[in-house]
């Protein structure tokens, strides 16, 4: 039991790993520009966080 665990461990850490590395590939380094038009279209690409709790409180 004490094998398949540590198995598990290693490939959530590595799953882990690979998601920060994507997500800096993604955001810092521009590779699809297709989510900033998304937010730009969404209207949240400049909302500031007394922005979003006015949107919150007014629900």
């Amino acid at each position: 039991m004490k094998f398949a665990e540590r198995i598990l461990i290693k490939a959530a850490v590595a799953q882990f790993i690979f998601l920060l590395l994507a997500q800096i590939f993604i955001h810092q380094f521009g590779i699809l520009p297709e989510l900033k038009a998304i937010t730009k279209y969404e209207g949240t690409g400049k909302m500031n966080h007394s922005d979003m709790l006015e949107v919150f409180r007014e629900k």
